[in-house]
């Protein structure tokens, strides 16, 4: 199964980093955070990517033009301009970086990959954020009923910490837990090739025409749409403090999306 990440935002709200790359490659940890999201997905046998660029999808194609090299041990001959291969890592993915506009919305950058799909069941999800959400166990839900699409339900983390309170005594202190009410969109979907009918009239121009409005929206409406309910770990990187936040637990060796 393939997974296609949305890689085209410009991410105004992260505009501190987003001036001078796309969201995606920002980096947590020295890495971007593009990388980290395929990590996830490595990690339960999913390795074909497709990237749907647009702002700055330059940057995203010369970072895998240039990901052997970088990541590999080589020998190199400074007389001959020979390089010989030392030692190769264990990463196996094969990408595709497809520009898919530079403010086409969601939903134009989706209906632009159908013929690299092959008509199979996909994996998709945004450029911007981390779970420790079990893709295998995601994949059996999805496999377990016949609609269109699964959404994975995440817990959106708090703004601030909670006090558990009695008789004036704080009886627990948690800092930013994520909420125990609510669910919201996650990403991490798995849609069949039958969404591309969602697609047929979506104007790829038109800022109200998202993945979300003109299909999810559509879908749950026809009763097409399931949600895989995940209670574990999931951060977005919408700001410059959550970058702050997974940086933070990247460096303290607590990052829960982590799994490889």
């Amino acid at each position: 199964m393939k997974a296609i990440i949305l890689a085209g935002g410009r991410g105004t709200r992260l505009a501190e980093e987003t001036g001078v790359r796309p969201k995606p490659m920002v980096e947590i940890g020295g890495k971007p955070i593009l990388w980290h999201i395929m990590q996830i997905y490595a990690h339960f046998g999913i390795n074909e990517f497709i990237v749907a660029a647009g702002y700055k999808g330059e940057m995203i194609k010369e970072y895998f033009a240039n990901f052997y090299l970088a990541n590999n041990d080589y020998k190199f001959d400074l007389h001959s301009g020979k390089q010989a291969l030392l030692n190769a890592g264990d990463i196996d993915w094969v990408v595709s970086v497809m520009d898919t506009g530079m403010d086409t919305n969601t939903a134009g950058r989706v209906s632009q990959l159908e013929s690299l799909l092959d008509g199979e069941d996909f994996m998709l999800t945004y450029g911007d954020g981390v779970a420790d959400v079990d893709l295998g166990a995601l994949q059996a839900f999805h496999t377990s009923h016949d609609k269109l699409a699964t959404v994975t339900a995440v817990r959106p983390p708090a703004r601030f910490g909670s006090l558990d309170i009695a008789d004036g005594q704080v009886r627990r202190f948690i800092e930013k837990p994520q909420t125990e009410s609510g669910w919201i969109n996650g990403g991490y979907f798995i849609f069949r090739a039958g969404m591309f009918d969602y697609l047929k009239d979506i104007d790829p121009d038109d800022e109200e025409q998202s993945l979300e409005r003109a299909v999810l929206e559509k879908m749950s409406a026809d009763g097409q749409l399931m949600a895989y309910q995940h209670t574990g770990f999931w951060h977005p990187m919408d700001t410059l403090r959550d970058r702050q936040v997974l940086e933070a637990m990247w460096s303290k060796e607590q990052a829960p999306w982590k799994m490889w």
